[in-house]
């Protein structure tokens, strides 16, 4: 007898049209979906909701302002679809086109010397779409604060109890400000999604991300959530992804700016920028943003922002971004910190400022989310990759072996004229 279940849901029957999720007027009593449920978190029903996070939980909105759109020019081609490349875990040869299923691709978008080449947008998510762009919003919260760093406004080697007296008695105390921005803390919390009794499932129950079980008394705010997080071996020895880390820098960036995060990101990056659309960001029940995940752009504005880091800061006809601030995250972190957290793929990679310097002789960095959503820069080959994907499983490292051999090819292909 086979173990297998009778239906393993594929890209395409799970393609959340097929599935008809919230169709009808009112919707069928097995079409209605709920926070109430988690449905906007689990498989298949996730890959409707990821597109339409607003609907399930409370936002802010960050406001692109009144300006004029950046307008990004299109030269759609049509050789992209068939480029070839190996996975790196079993070596079979896929194209790009077959990739998008195999990464349950909702939306993805490449940029070539900043001119849209390649576009597509599947099951709920369009072009004005926004989606949840999981862990992608770290690097705007890193790119922020590293902005604040450039302007002599937050000292990196500032103890974190000193720009946050709140965090004075928790294991974040006596680390730096830089030790958070690249998540080289020594925390007692783990990242372990499937996990509810994890540091980030208790996390998730503090900022009220899905239905808590019945006699929860624990923090119901992620203000109340950060100071409860003890420490955990020595600071600054050796990088451990913790959203946690992302939560404290956001809040210190809001502290510095004396505004909450959403309005920050607005007025240095949405507005300057030249978005199309505001976007959603999910707070929690103190209208704190969730800086770690809660950010729900628009395909393009994810790609407008990547292509002013890969420009280096320069974007919407101007200097947006410090040059200097870009230059930082260009530079990447320690490679000795990085090694010891094992990522088969990412060897040679590191972390800084909150994104990923990826391996290779490109200068390649990137922006990761999870279920798929990925900001891909390479400065080398003058790329920019956008991607939103709502892939039943959570970790990276399930798609990585498919995922970034596709970037690179892409990245190689156009690179080559």
């Amino acid at each position: 007898e086979s173990a297998v279940p009778d239906k393993i849901l594929d890209a395409h029957s799970s393609d959340p049209v097929a599935m008809g999720w919230m169709e009808g007027l009112p919707p069928a009593p097995d079409k209605r979906l709920a926070w109430a449920r988690a449905d906007h978190m689990r498989f298949p029903t996730h890959r409707y909701a990821y597109s339409r996070m607003r609907e399930f939980l409370p936002t802010a909105r960050v406001s692109r302002g009144s300006g004029p759109v950046w307008q990004l020019p299109v030269a759609l081609r049509d050789d992209i679809d068939a480029i070839t490349f190996k996975a790196m875990d079993d070596g079979r040869e896929l194209t790009w086109a077959e990739s998008l299923a195999v990464h349950f691709t909702d939306a993805v978008l490449v940029l070539h010397r900043g001119t849209i080449v390649y576009e597509r947008y599947l099951g709920v998510t369009r072009q004005d779409t926004p989606h949840i762009a999981f862990s992608v919003t770290k690097s705007f919260v890193g790119t922020l604060a590293e902005m604040l760093v450039q302007e002599g406004r937050l000292d990196p080697n500032a103890p974190v109890a000193e720009l946050l007296p709140e965090m004075a008695g928790s294991g974040f105390a006596d680390a730096t400000l830089a030790q958070v921005m690249d998540m080289t803390t020594a925390l007692d919390f783990s990242e372990e999604y499937t996990d509810p009794s994890s540091g980030i499932g208790a996390m998730s129950n503090a900022l009220g991300l899905t239905p808590r079980a019945p006699g929860y008394r624990g923090p119901d705010d992620v203000y109340a959530f950060l100071p409860t997080i003890r420490k955990s071996g020595n600071h600054g020895e050796r990088f451990t992804y913790r959203t946690c880390n992302t939560e404290v820098l956001g809040w210190i960036v809001a502290r510095t700016e004396g505004k909450r995060i959403d309005q920050v990101l607005s007025e240095r990056i949405w507005a300057p920028l030249g978005m199309e659309q505001d976007a959603d960001f999910l707070i929690d029940s103190t209208g704190m943003p969730f800086a770690g995940g809660g950010l729900n752009p628009v395909l393009r504005d994810m790609a407008r922002f990547g292509e002013t880091m890969r420009c280096d800061g320069h974007g919407n006809g101007g200097q947006i971004i410090a040059r200097e601030a870009v230059a930082a995250v260009k530079a990447g972190g320690s490679k000795a910190a990085f090694a010891p957290a094992g990522y088969r793929w990412l060897q040679d990679g590191s972390y800084t400022r909150q994104w990923w310097i990826m391996p290779g002789n490109h200068g390649a960095f990137s922006a990761r989310g999870i279920h798929g959503q990925a900001i891909y820069a390479d400065p080398v080959a003058e790329v920019v990759i956008a991607r939103f994907g709502s892939h039943p499983i959570a970790a990276n490292t399930a798609f990585d072996p498919t995922s970034l051999p596709a970037f690179r090819a892409v990245a190689e292909h156009l690179s080559r004229g």
